[in-house]
């Protein structure tokens, strides 16, 4: 195949065959195909977009560029989750457990933060002793022995991907919905699960900015799996402000405990219940979905859920004693706590700000290379809508260093408005989407 002819194909807005995809993906991967031939293809793809049938074949040809994860010694349907990032979305420490407890096989790969958002590698990295990287045979043994894994993502999965996402972020074409499908469902379909549940987020604290824009790639997904014959279910959330109370990465392992210990901010409980019980008909373990709610707030009141994390932890060779005993969790050096001047209710929260000064705290990574602090992030008091008495903390900051704490109080400060009568509540889920939808 001549590849002009092929660029010049899909700028003409033509459709390309599974073929010449799969020529396209498998000669960029050998290095037969330069990247300035491939920038031109992903600007092509930018502005003409691709069909489901073509996304469907970029992903399949991505996800087969390396290696792949066979489950097939683990019995019964295992499950994976996907979110599409956002800012406290702390989704994965609480719905992996909790899944599992009620007898679901979940075999997660997880990946770093990328800019803003968090990554549910960092944050279990907080944990002494916890191992991220698991071979692919201590992967499957612990989905098989104790239900659940979760490990970051191996070099040789999807390599295709790496090469692929490095291009888009320097050629602007990381805003296209079919390459932004294809570069998560690749990531799935390798990672070997029989069912997929997605998360995908919309609004200032996400990469879908507007909800047409996030239904659409939550279709284009479910659509990918529909042709690649996996169920996947997708739901369309709110991220406009965060998801939970805490940004940094040892504050969310605490608040991962405290939601499965019965507490925590109800936003971020409820939609860990509503994906639970999402998970348990997906797995066939339980049929009716008032049933599976009930299993999963059952699984919190009795510790079971609590219990299986540290039994995942243990397992990672990580140390199980922090969920008991936060002190054993990274500690900043600096905190303050910034207070209610008058009775009042959270009028608004920019997650984007908090998570940019999470950032900047040294919570995550604003380029490759940097160091990640553990310990430092954002702590809040309460979220849109809720109620504060004079005096009552709204916020605290957790900081390295006199300087950072003064500026994260400044940027916190910033990020929040009041109001002194009651405001609506935010809306959590906007959409759920499965393949009967596309029909």
């Amino acid at each position: 195949m001549f590849v002009p002819e092929l660029i010049r194909k899909k700028r003409d807005g033509g459709r390309l065959s599974q073929g010449e995809i799969e020529y396209l993906i498998e000669g960029y991967v050998k290095g037969d195909i330069p990247d300035y031939q491939m920038s031109a293809f992903l600007m092509a793809v930018y502005f003409r977009g691709m069909s489901y049938e073509e996304t469907t074949a970029l992903t399949l040809a991505m996800a087969r560029s390396g290696e792949v994860v066979d489950l097939s010694a683990v019995d019964g349907v295992k499950v994976d989750k996907h979110s599409s990032g956002g800012i406290a979305d702390t989704t994965t420490l609480v719905l992996i457990p909790l899944a599992a407890s009620a007898g679901i096989k979940v075999a997660k790969m997880a990946g770093r933060g990328l800019g803003y958002t968090g990554g549910t590698i960092d944050k279990l990295e907080s944990i002494k002793g916890f191992r991220t990287a698991l071979t692919k045979e201590e992967f499957v043994n612990q989905v098989r022995s104790i239900g659940a894994a979760i490990t970051e993502q191996s070099e040789r999965l999807v390599p295709a991907d790496k090469m692929l996402y490095s291009l888009r972020d320097v050629t602007a074409t990381v805003e296209s919905i079919p390459l932004i499908a294809s570069s998560i469902m690749s990531k799935k379909l390798a990672g070997g699960a029989d069912r997929i549940l997605l998360d995908v987020k919309f609004g200032r604290g996400a990469f879908m900015k507007t909800y047409s824009d996030a239904l659409e790639l939550a279709k284009t997904m479910v659509a990918i799996g529909r042709v690649a014959g996996k169920e996947v279910v997708a739901y369309v959330t709110s991220m406009d402000q965060p998801l939970g109370l805490a940004i940094g990465n040892s504050l969310e392992v605490m608040e991962a405990a405290e939601v499965l210990k019965g507490r925590g901010h109800k936003d971020l409980k409820e939609l860990c219940l509503e994906f639970a019980a999402e998970m348990a008909l997906m797995a066939g373990i339980e049929k009716e979905p008032e049933k599976a709610r009930r299993v999963m707030e059952e699984n919190i009141e009795n510790g079971k859920a609590l219990e299986k994390f540290k039994e995942i932890i243990r397992a990672q060779g990580g140390d199980a004693d922090v969920l008991e005993d936060y002190s054993k969790l990274p500690q900043a050096p600096f905190t303050r706590s910034l207070v209610a001047e008058e009775d009042c209710y959270i009028k608004d929260i920019d997650g984007l700000k908090l998570g940019l000064c999470s950032v900047r705290l040294g919570a995550g990574r604003e380029k490759k290379g940097d160091d990640i602090d553990h310990s430092v992030g954002i702590l809040l008091g309460g979220k849109a809508g809720d109620y504060l008495r004079k005096g009552q903390v709204y916020a605290t900051v957790y900081a390295s260093s006199r300087d950072k704490l003064a500026y994260g109080a400044k940027m916190v400060r910033e990020s929040i408005a009041f109001s002194p009568t009651p405001v609506e509540k935010n809306k959590l889920v906007y959409a759920r989407v499965t393949q009967e939808d596309l029909k």
